[in-house]
């Protein structure tokens, strides 16, 4: 049975050719000419008018927030550089993308704004949860190593790699599709596969994500109530005033909510994708708008209040000075070798867990007998 003929589109039909026989459609510019020699926008290759201001506006919050990451990067001396790139990476991205739905805006018919728009928003989130997974070490670190299943150095060892995979697979899809979108509709089929494929991966990445930040926050609790806090937590000076400070508290809440926000995201762009660039769900630029920019608007700008490199200080890059009484990593590691492997700050009551965090007498005097070899 022969296949279906393509009918030709009415910009196809009326625009003035190209040397190469083409329609030329760069005259497919303003209202009035493009309606003309064009068509109706649904024709178009963004199925619908873009709106100017809602992405005017997206260009306009990234590029503040780009700013103002590497204002408190130079600010704190360069703490949280790798933080800072990912970000910087992920808003970049975006930047350009929406650069392109601008160029969009200005003609609809423009291929090459269309495919810019189309890869450089769908990667760039992948940049932005790098940095989220970067923290996730640093506040294991602030409650104690021992309250994590999986040790906070190998967290990013976990995350980062996933998330690079998950990073080529949608770069790679998108090159594909744009390399052949005038020439091989196949292949830029195989293009889009391979960009859902890559959004599905980032999307169980999240998931195990919040699969440990779950773990984590169940460990706190139950050790916090079998223990108390003095036994249960890092009882480092900074690390107790970290804990106790509202920006921390906020910066937890912040950070979950902005993975939050790329997890929805990247549903939303899953399910926009799977029916290929003229699908259905392509058709709707107020879920675009809500689903996909505003989503990555709060994603960033919560981290731009709750900044990390304000929050943890040196400790974001595993710099932290005490005044000796920290069981920290190093401090439980010496002891830990002292007693033969096996530290006895979890398993030997502890009866000042219901006093005050800022006492810290009780901690040297175990640390000192424990030294000297006596009974603690």
């Amino acid at each position: 049975m022969p296949s279906a003929t393509r009918l030709p589109t009415y910009a196809e039909l009326h625009l003035p050719k190209r040397p190469d026989g083409k329609p030329d459609y760069s005259l497919c510019t303003g209202d009035e000419q493009a309606a003309k020699l064009c068509g109706p926008y649904t024709e178009s290759l963004f199925l619908y008018r873009i709106w100017l201001a809602p992405n005017a506006l997206f260009i306009a919050v990234f590029l503040l927030s780009l700013i103002h990451f590497a204002v408190i990067w130079f600010w704190t001396k360069r703490r949280g550089t790798s933080f800072f790139v990912s970000m910087t990476l992920g808003l970049l991205t975006e930047v350009i993308g929406y650069i392109g739905r601008v160029m969009g805006w200005q003609n609809q018919w423009n291929n090459g704004a269309f495919l810019m728009q189309i890869c450089c928003l769908t990667i760039g989130p992948a940049f932005l949860a790098a940095g989220i997974y970067f923290c996730l070490s640093r506040i294991v670190n602030v409650y104690g190593r021992e309250n994590s299943r999986i040790p906070p150095e190998w967290l990013p060892k976990i995350f980062i790699p996933c998330d690079v995979v998950s990073l080529i697979l949608q770069a790679a899809g998108g090159a594909i599709a744009s390399i052949n979108s005038s020439k091989n509709p196949s292949a830029t089929n195989t293009g889009k596969n391979i960009m859902v494929a890559g959004l599905a991966f980032q999307i169980v990445v999240l998931v195990a994500f919040f699969a440990v930040v779950v773990d984590l926050g169940f460990r706190i609790y139950r050790r916090h109530g079998t223990l108390g806090s003095y036994a249960a937590f890092d009882q480092n000076p900074q690390l107790v005033a970290l804990r106790h400070s509202n920006y921390f508290r906020g910066f937890l809440a912040a950070l979950v909510l902005s993975a939050v926000a790329i997890f929805w995201r990247s549903c939303y762009r899953v399910a926009e994708l799977k029916d290929g660039f003229t699908g259905e769900m392509m058709k709707h630029q107020g879920q675009f708008v809500a689903f996909e920019g505003c989503m990555i608007v709060f994603a960033v700008v919560v981290l731009n209040v709750f900044h990390p490199a304000l929050v943890f200080g040196a400790l974001i890059d595993g710099e932290l000075k005490g005044n000796g009484t920290s069981v920290g990593r190093k401090g439980a590691e010496k002891l830990m070798s002292q007693s033969g492997g096996e530290s006895d700050y979890e398993e030997v009551p502890n009866p000042r867990a219901a006093q005050p965090y800022d006492s810290y007498e009780f901690r040297d005097m175990r640390v000192q007998q424990h030294e000297a070899g006596r009974p603690v």
